[in-house]
């Protein structure tokens, strides 16, 4: 049996260290919003004639007005632009079903001055070729503000739930609200080593936080809680079946129990989203990216942070800490007086 509830205060200092180094790259860099949050355009464009760097990119558009766009590189010569929010062009969500009819606007303004930079203009004229675009897409302000608002209730309506459930399947033990208080913070610690990766990668790899990173967020807070509820149900089994057992115990043998059923399981998910990773496009990468660093981090979490948060409180760790540390008055008795 492993003694991992002994070792417990490593596994805290490791994730204390890494939850610091999180908290770090969110506050020198935050968090860069993609149109999604903020509202603008985003489109793809694929030059076919000839070879088109991201400055001299960068350069054209500044060229026709919009110094803000920020440009991505998406494979060999096609790169995701993203700007402010284009005029004349069909949104994102139209409210209509069918066909639609496409209308020209500032989007084609752009195509056609990259096409005559770019592209190949036929001797005898004719329409202009060398530059596809792929796809476009557009938010405004106030879709942008609902989308923002709605995934963070998203958030806080699951890290309630979650406290909930867990408090009621574990009522039996004693302070069930504990076990769901651990649970919480063993999911707040994956999702926020998530956001200061996406700070530092959104910083010096342009990533930006969309949709399908808060999809990622929530997939990963389930992933994480399923696993920590596997090993609280073992020691509850373990606690109910033996009253006298000490918790330590019945945490250590829950865990040995578990162990290799957690990083089986948690294997061969990653190795699927390494696949997607390697093979899949670019509009998936952040989906990925938050799955794969969340699995690693919820397996973790559930090993070394649920349950050791658990025996730490029930030992009272942190008040004999502080108290180690800060002292506290009345704790010294005093002595009598010597007699004269």
């Amino acid at each position: 049996m492993i003694d991992f509830a002994g070792k417990r205060w490593w596994y805290l200092s490791i994730s204390g260290a890494l939850f610091l180094i999180a908290a770090v790259a969110l506050g020198l860099w935050r968090l860069k919003p993609g149109i999604e949050f903020t509202s603008g355009s985003s489109f793809t464009f694929e030059f076919t004639q000839q070879t088109v760097t991201q400055a001299q990119l960068a350069d054209a558009m500044a060229e026709l007005g919009h110094d803000e766009a920020r440009i991505q590189s998406a494979s060999d010569n096609s790169f995701i632009i993203r700007t402010s929010e284009l005029q004349g062009a069909p949104p994102v969500n139209s409210g209509t079903s069918g066909p639609q009819e496409v209308v020209a606007g500032e989007i084609d303004e752009i195509q056609d001055a990259l096409c005559l930079k770019f592209g190949v203009v036929p001797a005898g004229g004719g329409a202009c070729s060398g530059v596809t675009r792929n796809d476009y897409s557009s938010v405004s302000e106030t879709v942008s503000t609902e989308i923002a608002w709605k995934a963070t209730l998203a958030v806080i309506a699951a890290s309630i739930a979650i406290l909930i459930y867990v408090t009621i399947v574990f009522r039996r033990l004693p302070k069930p609200l504990l076990y769901g208080s651990a649970a919480i913070i063993a999911v707040l610690h994956d999702a926020f080593l998530v956001l200061g990766l996406f700070a530092f990668l959104g910083e010096f790899n342009n990533r930006e936080v969309d949709t399908a990173f808060i999809t990622a967020i929530l997939t990963v807070i389930g992933f994480s809680v399923h696993d920590t509820i596997v090993v609280f149900d073992r020691i509850r089994e373990r606690l109910l079946n033996d009253p006298y057992v000490k918790l330590e115990e019945a945490v250590n043998a829950s865990m040995t129990e578990t162990l290799a059923r957690s990083i089986n399981t948690s294997f061969v998910v990653v190795l699927t989203v390494v696949s997607m990773l390697l093979i899949g496009g670019e509009s998936i990468q952040n989906f990925l990216i938050v799955l794969l660093v969340g699995i690693i981090s919820g397996t973790y979490s559930s090993i070394a942070i649920a349950s050791q948060l658990v025996v730490a409180w029930e030992n009272d760790d942190l008040g004999r800490f502080f108290r180690k540390v800060f002292g506290r008055k009345g704790d010294e008795k005093q002595l009598p007086a010597p007699v004269a």
